[in-house]
């Protein structure tokens, strides 16, 4: 017989993985458009400035367009 706290922790990580068999792409994407901004994400921590901030959005506009839009995806699956 199966004890709660094992039970639990196989939910915890089976639903864990699902979410990611579910999500991937997704988590893909997210990584891959960090890591793109990533220069420019510790530029601006360290000397913010509007010039640079409109310079990397001007010059990664892939990285920012996934980064604003996958919340509302993430969204939609939940909903399904």
């Amino acid at each position: 017989m199966i004890s709660i706290d094992e039970y639990m922790d196989y939910l915890s990580t089976q639903g864990l993985i699902n979410y990611f068999k579910n999500n991937w792409v997704k988590i893909i994407l997210i990584i891959l458009s960090i890591y793109d901004l990533r220069t420019d994400i510790r530029l601006l921590l360290d000397f913010f400035t509007f010039s640079t901030f409109f310079y990397t959005i001007y010059d990664h506009p892939l990285a920012i367009t996934v980064l604003i839009t996958i919340p509302s995806t993430f969204d939609s699956s939940i909903k399904e």
